[in-house]
């Protein structure tokens, strides 16, 4: 059996120091990893009852967590880059808008960066509203970047991608979500992109006999129809006197076309020497249609547009309750606004 030469003293004073060392060590790294865990498992304090923040493509993890830190969360800056990396998903995370509150753990806050989970704020564009109605409810939108504040319906349009047509009409009334920190002209290239759509596809399912040419025409009508109508089930109808009158090129007469015409010169009172002044939107010193829409239909509009009801009807007049008194020829007309209109009221809309 061979002979073990036994340890020199020196060294057998060194094997319960490294061994004592060797301890320390892993107590301390069991200490880390157990605190790591705790941290990862807990909240992240925040200044406020919540924290926003936008990304932008291109932004570094050790941006992102410096980010959060500025954005209110109360989190060692380091600690939380090293998360992100050591996680393995730092370069996962996509750029977005991304709000937390005080129940966020860390790893819930990467996750949801890595998802894309973005809080999305909304912008209600409504039917009937002109084009200076939607450019200023989008400047007042919260999140979202004012890019196209200074620039001309001409020069938005071309930016859009739409260079030569006129704004109105050509924005699809809707509410559109969007990430905070989302653009303006992003909203309006997704409405255009949408009025093109339900355009087209209520161009489709025209009516044969329809008296218009062509969409541009349909979006037109439906923008007049859209101002005229109180009351959704007269719209179809509505449509259909507008049809007879084009068929028979009559003027349409239609009050909403000579409003737009006086733009902001329009004090709420239509008056009758609006009426005889001519412009390109008066309808009654001009046949057929305006050269532009005057507003933003929705797809009900649209689709009364192209597909009117039938109807002998050449007339109609507000009752005052929203719907509106039909007639056939002018005797029978006179008599409805002698019926709804008397009392020394102004008249009402009526081709």
């Amino acid at each position: 059996m061979p002979h073990r030469r036994p340890l020199p003293p020196s060294r057998r004073r060194l094997r319960p120091a490294l061994l004592g060392l060797g301890v320390l060590l892993l107590a301390a790294f069991v200490g880390a990893a157990t605190a790591l865990l705790l941290w990862l498992a807990r909240p992240l304090p925040l200044a406020g009852a919540s924290a926003e923040l936008s990304i932008e493509p291109g932004t570094s993890p050790r941006e992102i967590a410096q980010g959060w830190i500025a954005a209110g969360v109360r989190t060692s800056p380091w600690l939380l880059y090293e998360w992100f990396r050591w996680s393995g998903d730092a370069r996962r995370i996509r750029a977005g808008s991304y709000e937390i509150d005080a129940d966020t753990t860390p790893r819930q806050l990467l996750a949801k960066m890595v998802r894309g989970d973005e809080t999305l704020a909304t912008v209600r564009l409504i039917e009937g509203w002109t084009f200076r109605q939607f450019r200023a409810e989008l400047a007042r939108a919260e999140g979202l970047k004012p890019t196209t504040a200074g620039l001309g319906d001409a020069e938005l349009m071309a930016a859009i991608g739409a260079p030569g047509v006129a704004p109105e009409g050509r924005f699809y009334p809707d509410t559109y979500a969007y990430s905070k920190g989302s653009t303006d002209l992003a909203v309006l290239q997704r409405a255009y992109r949408a009025m093109e759509h339900r355009l087209a596809a209520a161009w489709a399912e025209r009516d044969p006999a329809t008296p218009l040419r062509s969409a541009d025409e349909a979006l037109t009508l439906a923008s007049i129809v859209e101002k005229e109508t109180g009351l959704a089930a007269d719209r179809g109808k509505v449509a259909g006197v507008f049809a007879n009158r084009l068929r028979l090129a009559m003027p349409l007469q239609t009050d909403p076309t000579v409003i737009y015409g006086l733009g902001t010169a329009f004090d709420g009172n239509l008056r009758k020497i609006h009426l005889q002044t001519d412009t390109p939107y008066n309808t009654y010193t001009r046949s057929g249609l305006p050269p532009t829409p005057i507003a933003m239909p929705g797809k009900a509009s649209l689709l009364a547009a192209v597909r009117p009801e039938a109807t002998r009807a050449l007339y109609f007049v507000a009752r005052g309750d929203g719907s509106s008194e039909f007639s056939d020829n002018l005797a029978a007309h006179n008599r409805a606004v002698g019926l709804y209109q008397r009392g020394g009221k102004p008249p009402a809309p009526t081709p």
